[in-house]
């Protein structure tokens, strides 16, 4: 239980002791005004326009409608198909009645083809690699220490990570004391000419559709096509088979051992300047006195409709 009860994690002094000195009484008494925004024309247009839709389906005769039959077509093949199905079916005739008594018996020899000057050469060179591995002496060889290298932060770094931890700070400090309590304000503007014209454009759209009549419509049928391969497909095709097979047949043998060598390289004298720059820009914004900003106020206007979108709102 108390391997347990270590594992757990472990709670800020600063924040315990904040928990236990807390006491309702300190928290103050705030109400909720709850408001019901009305809905706006073009919902109620579109509630109207579904329950039009849904009294239209639960009121329709079913008796209007006329049987309808499917007919299959069988389609023909073409010359090609019966010249192929042709030729698969005397292949055929011919495998079933061959006569196996006009063979003769043959005997088969198996011969040892000898390797190539190549592959001996590889072999032998194989061999005396493993033979130098399995025989290699250990006492000859020297301990040796890794040393890893811990790169400093550049001066960007640091002046981001101060930047970081003053705001944090700012944040953790803030005296929420001064904020002062604002109610915000929802207002409904009016639909504009472009709006209205989209929505009865909309509105003749979908009653066209319901009205819609189908025996107008003809049966169509869709025929598929293969196209066959490019010659620069083939090609294409034919690189990329060659590339894999040299890809998977690659001797690991013939490759070298090398080293990578790191450099470091130094900032030129125009990267220089432009640091410099965004120092001095970034010192001028977090020296800036705010108490020299004058406080404003933001009128938000609503332009009333015309007379001409009175009229027109009028006839929609």
């Amino acid at each position: 239980m108390s391997a347990d009860l270590k594992k757990l994690p472990k709670v800020d002094d600063a924040l315990k002791n904040q928990l236990e000195g807390f006491t309702p009484e300190k928290l103050k008494r705030a109400t909720t005004a709850e408001k019901t925004a009305l809905p706006t024309k073009e919902e109620l247009a579109a509630e109207k326009q579904h329950e039009e839709l849904l009294h239209n389906i639960e009121g329709f005769p079913c008796n209007k409608l006329k049987r309808t039959s499917t007919s299959e077509r069988i389609v023909l093949p073409t010359s090609e198909d019966i010249q192929t199905e042709k030729t698969h079916q005397s292949i055929f005739q011919g495998v079933q009645g061959f006569d196996k008594t006009n063979m003769r018996h043959t005997e088969t020899q198996e011969k040892v083809a000898l390797p190539a000057k190549e592959d001996i050469e590889s072999e032998r060179r194989h061999l005396k690699l493993r033979e130098g591995v399995e025989k290699f002496d250990r006492s000859t060889m020297r301990p040796t220490e890794t040393s890893e290298k811990c790169s400093l932060p550049t001066p960007t770094d640091i002046e981001t990570e101060r930047r970081h931890l003053k705001l944090v700070a700012g944040v953790e400090k803030f005296d929420k004391s001064t904020m002062r309590p604002t109610e915000t304000s929802e207002k409904c503007s009016l639909p504009t000419p472009t709006d209205i014209e989209t929505e009865r454009r909309h509105l003749k759209l979908v009653a066209g559709v319901e009205k819609f009549d189908r025996s107008t419509m003809r049966p169509t049928e869709t025929s598929e096509k293969c196209s066959l391969p490019t010659p620069q497909d083939i090609e294409t095709e034919r690189t990329h088979q060659s590339l894999f097979q040299g890809l998977e047949k690659f001797d690991k043998l013939s490759m070298k051992s090398t080293d990578t060598v790191e450099k470091i390289v130094l900032p030129t004298t125009e990267d220089i300047k432009t640091e410099k720059e965004q120092q001095a820009l970034r010192a001028g914004i977090e020296g800036f006195d705010a108490s020299v900003l004058k406080k404003t106020e933001t009128q938000e206007k609503n332009p009333l409709p015309t007379k001409e979108e009175i009229e027109q709102e009028k006839k929609a």
